[in-house]
């Protein structure tokens, strides 16, 4: 590994750059060094060092603690670990003219990405969400968006096929004002995942020996604390597969949006120095999806579900379904309308089976088709949803009887 001694403190007087009089942040880079053993103590490391005579400054984007572990994630990063280990110049124009910097100094902002021109990312709104298929009303789109900047965790629960993890995303996409992939980290959890994988654990390294390493959560959380004015999600896929509240650890306290500073940081189970503490930046929100028809799945511990809102989404076989699918795909609108009547049909059969119920229902996303390809015979399309997609769903709900899966598939495809 490679490591560096810095010096951080601030400064407003002799900087190459004009700062307005105001305090700019300083790493003084004093050596650089290379790892060459661990001497197992958990504090203690042999290294061969190079000293930095005079030492170079880095402005801007620093950090105060004693110990900054900084991976090669965003932009800043990389552009820090050049300057730092590979003698690059600090390309100081690039952060004057970013919205967080510029701001501070006085410069104007533009787009300009690592030395290439880009344009600037469209906006993106709820306006957009509901143009690219969701069917749900305005009203209830800004009160998700609302409830997820004041509570900071909301989860979205609902049947299979109600399209959670896809609106997960755009509301993503919404809450940054643009769709920025690099600021959405998604995560699936499952019964082998642990806190170890999530937060901060211990891993093999080629060398036979054991490394800290930060999980996803605590990586984007470390990205979002060095850009102050962006706004990070982290999407965490059928949160109820895992065991939530044994994932999170410590997280499920310091996710509460009243917790959300460092007056609240608390010390992790797994420490880089002694006292280390840690505390969820207030610009990282987390969207969590739930499907409550897996019976294989646990309830959701009380604890977690004081800290989340949640949101049910239903099988959405509305006007609004009909007229968008219409447009896109050239489908008929009396052929849409038969086939909500028919899944309508199904779905109050499933609703009213005392051994299933109305989380088990079919979700509208099994029959919206990939935007702009039209379909050439909607009844083979119709007719290959239904086999390929819900008779197997349906397999798994009626298991004993087969009869009834062959009467509802009938009924689906020749129903009156």
């Amino acid at each position: 590994d490679r490591i560096a001694i810095k010096s951080s403190y601030t400064r407003k007087n002799g900087l190459p750059f004009d700062n307005g009089g105001e305090y700019v942040s300083v790493n003084a880079i004093k050596a650089t060094g290379i790892v060459t053993e661990n001497l197992g103590d958990r504090r203690s490391l042999r290294v061969d060092w190079t000293l930095i005579d005079p030492p170079r400054e880095w402005y801007f984007y620093t950090f105060i603690k004693a110990v900054w572990r900084v991976s090669p994630d965003t932009y800043w990063q990389k552009a820090l670990i050049r300057f730092t280990f590979e003698g690059e110049a600090q390309n100081i124009k690039q952060f004057l003219e970013t919205e967080y910097w510029g701001d501070k100094y006085g410069y104007a902002v533009n787009t300009e990405r690592e030395g290439q021109a880009t344009e600037t990312p469209p906006p993106y709104d709820i306006g957009n969400i509901i143009s690219e298929g969701c069917f749900l009303d305005r009203e209830t789109l800004e009160t998700m968006l609302e409830r997820l900047q004041s509570r900071r965790n909301i989860i979205l629960q609902g049947p299979p096929g109600t399209g959670k993890t896809w609106l997960a995303r755009k509301l993503a996409h919404a809450l940054i004002g643009h769709k920025e992939e690099e600021k959405v980290r998604q995560v699936q959890f499952h019964p082998n995942l642990s806190y170890e994988d999530f937060v901060r654990g211990w891993r093999p390294r080629e060398d036979g020996k054991l490394a800290l390493v930060d999980g996803p959560f605590l990586t984007l959380s470390e990205v979002a604390r060095q850009d102050p004015r962006g706004t990070y999600v982290m999407v965490i896929e059928e949160i109820n597969r895992g065991n939530p509240a044994s994932i999170f650890g410590e997280l499920l306290t310091l996710i509460e949006a009243d917790k959300r500073s460092i007056e609240s940081a608390m010390i992790l189970a797994h420490q880089r120095t002694v006292g280390e503490t840690f505390y969820v930046p207030p610009n990282l929100y987390v969207i969590g999806t739930m499907n409550v028809a897996d019976r294989s799945l646990a309830l959701v511990d009380l604890a977690l579900r004081r800290r989340f809102a949640f949101f049910d989404l239903e099988p959405t076989l509305n006007e609004t379904w009909r007229d968008w699918v219409h447009r896109q795909c050239e489908l008929p609108t009396s052929f849409l309308s038969d086939i909500s009547r028919r899944i309508g049909s199904l779905n109050e059969q499933i609703a009213s089976d005392p051994n299933l119920g109305r989380q088990f229902r079919i979700g509208h996303s099994f029959v919206v088709p990939k935007p702009g390809e039209p379909i050439a015979v909607p009844e083979d399309w119709f007719t290959q949803v239904v086999d390929t997609e819900i008779v197997p769903l349906l397999h798994e709900y009626w298991f004993d009887n087969p009869d009834k899966v062959n009467e509802a598939k009938s009924q689906l495809l020749i129903g009156p």
